[in-house]
């Protein structure tokens, strides 16, 4: 039954899957911390209105990608397609400007309708950072920073590659913006539908495009570095100078750019040729504009995010979880003392599986199913003597233990 499979474009997290996305989101986070950075947990679904201004009611994302539906209420409502307007939301609704700068890592599920491939689906997960209320490039280079020592710390700091450039300060993103339509609306003919629809809109995004004659079109396009004014130049440098002192490496990519147009100044990407043609793992950059477009002060923001299904591809596996105790009781009164004894194990941290049913061989097996370290057997005439009988599932070796003793004995055993 269709009903019965998962949506197209979702996938159950099983536990090996799960406990991967949990080490990657917890590394974040535990990074985020070292850099002042504040969780933040903002909903799922928001009004459609709070992604649709940003993004521009005629782009692709919000025609073609973005989960909307009317509510009983009969409310527009969107589920998430990225989280840094919902942050920018909540910053203006929760009346936060006052406390400003504000530093926000957040992680959790995204939406969007879009192709499903290696890495990318339509229920997606990511981890990210914004930082609010800092107009100076040492801002940029922190969060920059921030996102390489959470590649270094998950152990792929040496398969990606930090890609850096220069949006330009709004006056420089005009400039260039009347080059790229002039160049392009020149040689529209030789562009694909999607990119003599950018042209229109966000002629920058033309760059994104994978067709083979749009990626032709755009080696001769006007380079940005062409356009830029004094001020631009001078922040850029600034960027470059902090990086330069924290001995991060990157690489100058001139076609990198942000279509819209709150994004302002730095563009970054960690890349990786390990995952094909979605090699992007942290994207982010400078978005100055943001909070005037949603209707709020000029605000300054910089921030990135990540997709952690891609950095779970590349990561090794999560050291495991601790291997259980497995108590295998025999006959009634077995059971009684077992159930007992487990909410005292797991009290004292041992993580303790419990057998419900099937005979002591059954039992047995089912421990060394699931890896347990110790079986602790216990059966009417060791409730009787107040012992249990302590099986080492590794050596075989068993040994008669009182049950005071036990948690001590495991804590040997299990190391």
């Amino acid at each position: 039954m269709r009903s019965l499979q998962p949506v197209r474009g979702t996938q159950d997290l099983l536990p090996d899957a799960a406990r991967r996305h949990r080490h990657i989101a917890e590394t974040a986070r535990d990074a985020a911390e070292l850099y002042g950075f504040a969780e933040i947990a903002t909903p799922i679904f928001e009004f459609t209105e709070v992604f649709s201004r940003p993004i521009g009611e005629t782009s692709d994302i919000v025609t073609k990608e973005m989960y909307s539906f009317v509510d009983r209420g009969g409310e527009e409502i969107t589920l998430r397609p990225e989280n840094t307007a919902g942050v920018v939301r909540a910053v203006l609704s929760d009346g936060l400007l006052q406390s400003v700068p504000v530093k926000f890592f957040y992680t959790g599920p995204m939406f969007r309708y879009e192709r499903p491939q290696k890495g990318r689906f339509r229920q997606f997960h990511q981890i990210g950072v914004e930082l609010i209320g800092v107009a100076q490039p040492q801002a940029d280079v922190e969060v920059i920073a921030l996102g390489s020592r959470v590649l270094e710390a998950l152990g792929i700091g040496r398969r990606v590659a930090l890609e850096l450039n220069t949006l330009g300060d709004l006056a420089s993103r005009s400039a260039y913006r009347e080059a790229l339509v002039s160049y392009f609306s020149r040689r529209a003919s030789e562009l694909s539908e999607d990119s003599r629809r950018r042209l229109e809109r966000n002629p920058m995004r033309i760059f994104d495009s994978k067709e083979e004659s749009d990626r032709q079109v755009s080696i001769e396009a006007p380079i940005f570095d062409d356009y830029l004014n004094a001020d631009s130049r001078d922040f850029f440098s600034l960027v470059r100078r902090g990086l330069d002192r924290l001995r991060i490496e990157y690489r100058l990519n001139s076609r990198l750019v942000r279509g819209l147009d709150y994004y302002s100044h730095t563009a970054f990407e960690f890349v990786t040729s390990d995952l094909g043609a979605q090699g992007t793992v942290i994207g982010g950059g400078r978005y100055d504009g943001l909070f005037e477009v949603m209707g709020g002060p000029s605000t300054p923001g910089v921030g990135w995010a990540a997709g952690i299904e891609r950095l779970a591809m590349l990561i090794d596996d999560p050291p495991p979880p601790r291997r259980p105790v497995a108590l295998v009781p025999v006959g009634e009164a077995g059971e009684l003392v077992a159930l007992q004894l487990a909410e005292e194990l797991r009290r004292a941290g041992f993580p303790v599986d419990l057998g419900y049913s099937g005979n002591l061989a059954r039992r047995l097996r089912r421990a060394n199913k699931i890896g347990a370290r110790a079986a602790v057997l216990i059966g009417e005439n060791e409730v009787e003597r107040g012992v249990v009988a302590l099986r080492d599932l590794d050596s075989g070796a068993q040994v008669e233990v009182p049950v005071a003793e036990l948690p001590s004995r495991l804590a040997v055993l299990t190391g």
